[in-house]
């Protein structure tokens, strides 16, 4: 007869196994098969394990470096970055800890540079891949959002800086290193064809187009790399914003000397 009180875990990606005097306790536990307090942790590094926790599977020594690139290249975006603001806001405002990141969260899941963007621009690469003529057509004509009533529609070629005049020297380096140490044929191929790119969708790459194709070439779902985006930019937002709540509003960037209080 089975125990009904005991309640069954249904997951590939984790195992656990309780305590044997607490059954809220684990007492060992398995990603993807692999022990993680008596084996990951003492032979992985942060950037294997975050792979393994998404893909199931052990990365290659060249998807490491590529994801390992394609994080640090993220983890802070700047105080330019809107995300960024947002938790600096929050930080300067007295709001608490938690609300900063949530406020990066909020504001970097958007179609602006934000982890959507990147859902959309994957989802462009599975349409087009390496046919520069699909490119053309897609950007061009391009699909309309299924979720109206949650997003909306996007207003430039994914992947893309609608308000930018020739692409950032930060992107361009950081897909000639992502090029160089990940041998992978998508970013190859953006790097070889970014101006042509560029001119069809008449505003220069991102680093949201550039973190697309990374995440393409590691073979990551749309879904996944949207949210793999929102946590790989989320430590430049806490660091800003705790920062930023010392600093106070006086010295908030981009504002000082517009703002004045009247007596």
């Amino acid at each position: 007869m089975t125990d009904k009180s005991v309640e069954t875990i249904t997951t590939k990606i984790w195992r656990e196994t309780p305590e044997s005097d607490n059954p809220f306790a684990a007492a060992d536990c398995f990603c993807s098969g692999y022990d993680v307090y008596g084996d990951l942790l003492k032979n992985a590094s942060l950037i294997d394990y975050l792979y393994l926790l998404f893909k199931l599977e052990r990365p290659t020594s060249q998807q490491s470096a590529l994801l390992e690139g394609l994080a640090i290249a993220l983890a802070n975006p700047g105080p330019r970055d809107h995300s960024v603001r947002a938790a600096m806001s929050a930080g300067v405002g007295g709001s608490t800890h938690a609300s900063a990141l949530i406020a990066a969260l909020s504001v970097g899941a958007g179609n602006l540079g934000g982890a959507r963007e990147v859902f959309h621009a994957m989802e462009y690469w599975q349409l087009c891949a390496t046919n520069l003529q699909d490119w053309q057509q897609i950007i061009k004509n391009p699909p309309q959002e299924g979720r109206a009533d949650v997003w909306s529609p996007m207003e430039h070629p994914p992947g893309f800086d609608p308000n930018g005049i020739s692409c950032p020297t930060p992107v361009i380096k950081t897909l000639a290193h992502l090029v160089e140490v990940g041998q992978t044929p998508h970013l190859s191929w953006l790097q070889d064809n970014r101006q042509q790119l560029e001119e069809f969708a008449d505003c220069p790459l991102a680093f949201s187009g550039v973190a697309a194709a990374a995440l393409f070439d590691l073979d990551f779902l749309p879904e996944q790399a949207e949210m793999l985006y929102l946590l790989l930019r989320l430590p430049g937002a806490a660091v800003h914003a705790l920062e930023q709540e010392k600093l106070g509003w006086r010295k908030y960037p981009f504002f000082a000397n517009g703002f004045k209080l009247n007596p």
